[in-house]
């Protein structure tokens, strides 16, 4: 037995089965790569899936670590702690929000989505509480972010859900516009949903649903937790759709790996938010908020995003050529570094194949490869992603 599978046998008897698991233990990572316990080196396309966004060992982020948790991990948000303000101000003053909530995770941030736009009904004196979201969405796995989820697997056995939330297809705007009536407080959707398919939102239908919101005084919610935060190129995915949510959720990639999620707003829905409304206890602790800093100055004043446009456009061009190569690739869909390809077959097997030689992917869907790799990734790197892939899909052509 190798030293994999010893800590797989370990961890089996006391970590409790939520994950499906690949037969592999990480010990260290260096740029784009990790070895596992063994010694076997993986150019990482997952990227902790979406949330590695320097990659691993960045000397920066581990530099701010190491000063930062010598002088303060945490303290109670009774008291206010420079790594937070400061992270708020870069957010702020790069988007069109002008308000933030921290806290620790992307659910959490659409639990404060879901909470504020009902408070922002109740101070407007509106009697409806109901909040549209889309089909094929993925929302988090808290009690509320799964209930908002649109796809059923995720609902089974936790009946009865949050009420009042409507579920409409994405990319559809004659069904929000009919779902639309005077119930209806809030609507939420990804720009770009990703645990549904890698499946962008079309301009023009954003535009509409924008103005919808804006004639009935609905609450416009953006789920950016895997889209945001320099993935598309643009600092926030709705940049890149030149259309302004009133909210929007950040978390994954923001501080490169350490656990954060912001819930950002603008004036208007902030103030429905009062004191004792909302709390998070570990939420822009200054460990979490001073990485923060670290990847917003990465992308701001580093590169990056001019990177991932580059990149981003290497890897639609790679994907494209590999369609018209295999028969079994039905579509090759995204921008910047979130991206997939949908397959005629299960992706399992082509993932698996891909991981036996050194190439770690992520499904999204039962058919989707997804492609998000840390923000650093270089064109060598998506080369040989590329080739590695290539093959894996010339065998499970041949089966």
């Amino acid at each position: 037995m190798n030293n994999t599978e010893k800590l797989a046998e370990r961890g089996s008897k006391v970590i409790m089965n939520t994950y499906s698991r690949f037969p592999i233990a990480f010990d260290h990572g260096e740029g784009m790569y990790v070895w596992d316990m063994d010694g076997k080196k993986y150019l990482d396309f997952v990227a902790g899936i979406a949330v590695n966004s320097l990659g691993y060992s960045n000397p920066k982020l581990g530099k701010k670590i190491a000063e930062q948790s010598m002088k303060l991990i945490h303290v109670s948000n009774l008291y206010y702690t420079e790594p937070q303000i400061e992270l708020a101000e870069m957010l702020c003053e790069n988007s069109c929000f002008d308000k933030v909530f921290f806290c620790n995770s992307g659910a959490e941030t659409i639990e404060s989505a879901l909470k504020i736009a009902r408070k922002y009904a109740a101070m407007k004196g509106k009697s409806g509480r109901t909040i549209i979201t889309m089909e094929k969405s993925f929302h988090g796995r808290t009690y509320g972010a799964v209930t908002a989820t649109g796809q059923d697997k995720y609902h089974k056995g936790l009946d009865p859900l949050l009420p009042d939330i409507k579920h409409v297809p994405f990319n559809d705007f004659e069904a929000i516009e009919k779902a639309a009536d005077d119930s209806v407080c809030a609507i939420l959707m990804e720009p770009i949903q990703g645990e549904g398919g890698i499946i962008p939102a079309k301009k023009e239908y954003l535009q509409k649903v924008r103005k919808l919101c804006d004639e009935k005084d609905i609450v416009l919610l953006f789920d950016e937790v895997q889209c945001g935060v320099g993935r598309t190129g643009y600092l926030f995915a709705y940049q890149a759709y030149g259309v302004e949510p009133d909210g929007a959720c950040f978390a994954k990639g923001l501080a490169g790996g350490v656990p954060i999620g912001a819930f950002m707003a603008k004036d208007k829905l902030a103030q429905a938010f009062k004191q004792g409304d909302h709390a998070s206890t570990f939420g822009g602790n200054p460990f979490a908020t001073s990485c923060g800093t670290v990847v917003m100055h990465e992308l701001l004043d580093g590169g990056l995003l001019d990177n991932v446009k580059k990149q981003g456009e290497l890897l639609s061009k790679r994907l494209i050529e590999l369609k018209q190569k295999h028969s079994i690739i039905k579509e090759a869909r995204g921008f910047g570094l979130i991206q997939g390809i949908e397959l005629t077959i299960p992706a399992g097997d082509v993932i698996a194949d891909c991981i036996n030689n050194g190439l770690l992917l992520v499904g999204a869907g039962a058919n989707v490869i997804r492609f998000v790799p840390a923000l650093i990734v270089t064109e060598k790197e998506i080369n040989e992603a590329m080739d590695i892939l290539d093959k894996a899909l010339f065998r499970a052509e041949e089966k």
